[in-house]
């Protein structure tokens, strides 16, 4: 019976204590000046160090999406530069978002998140409080400001590859030119979309770094912790950003 309370108790202790930390988190802002070579360290980390990796998949997502729209619009009645005005809003209010958090997810929330759970199980973290620093502030901060700022960058970069992608997969399959391609878009751009999508990252890069350093630093159980922890990390964060996308969806739109 304990067994099964603690089960149930489980998810609101971990609601607690990740909002116990992230209030510990903000009033470290304060210090921020201290860690600020640890901030730009993740920043470069979490932002430049992602770049191809944010490129490769928004280029391909907005090749794909160019060939699919492209193939759902065959008809003498419709004109090939709608297929520039559908590409463009998909990628600047879902998929450039969309899509870089679920790469960062990956590379960014499972090294934050193994990173500390090591730090954790090996004591290291004991070990920088003992010397009087502030664990919160000098590890947790700066990856989750890194984030917040770093992940809209990463988004911007996400769309404009994407539309050139989507640009290069039209020319080569025949579906479009650029012209044409390049004028639907700008005769149907509404200025809202990359404002959504801007939100929407800001939001993602909060929730990666913020629920991965939760994970990480609350490592228990040795190796075989830190490999649990990476993975729920991952997972975790893509599952938020799912849902995050819903309710900003319904709340903006």
């Amino acid at each position: 019976m304990p067994q099964v309370v603690l089960r149930v108790a489980k998810p609101f202790m971990n609601i607690g204590r990740f909002t116990i930390l992230m209030s510990s988190a903000f009033m470290s802002l304060r210090e921020l000046k201290t860690y600020r070579q640890n901030t730009q360290i993740q920043m470069v980390r979490i932002g430049i160090e992602s770049i191809p990796i944010v490129a490769l998949a928004a280029a391909f997502s907005g090749a794909v999406t160019t060939v699919q729209t492209a193939y759902q619009l065959v008809s003498p009645l419709i004109p090939p530069k709608i297929i520039g005005a559908v590409v463009v809003p998909s990628l600047t209010m879902e998929l450039g978002a969309v899509v870089t958090g679920f790469i960062l997810s990956g590379r960014v929330g499972a090294r934050i998140a193994a990173e500390l759970g090591t730090m954790r199980v090996t004591e290291q973290i004991d070990a920088l409080e003992a010397m009087g620093l502030n664990s919160i502030g000098y590890l947790i901060v700066p990856r989750v400001l890194a984030g917040i700022l770093m992940v809209p960058v990463l988004y911007v970069a996400a769309c404009v590859i994407g539309v050139l992608g989507g640009v290069a997969a039209a020319e080569l399959t025949g579906a479009v030119s650029s012209p044409e391609f390049i004028l639907g878009a700008r005769e149907h751009f509404d200025i809202f979309g990359p404002y959504f999508g801007l939100i929407k990252s800001f939001v993602f890069g909060f929730l990666i770094t913020a629920v991965s350093c939760h994970i990480g630093y609350f490592t228990e159980g040795g190796a075989d912790g830190v490999g649990r922890s990476t993975t729920r990390a991952a997972v975790m964060s893509c599952v938020l950003i799912l849902i995050a996308d819903l309710v900003l969806a319904i709340l903006l739109l």
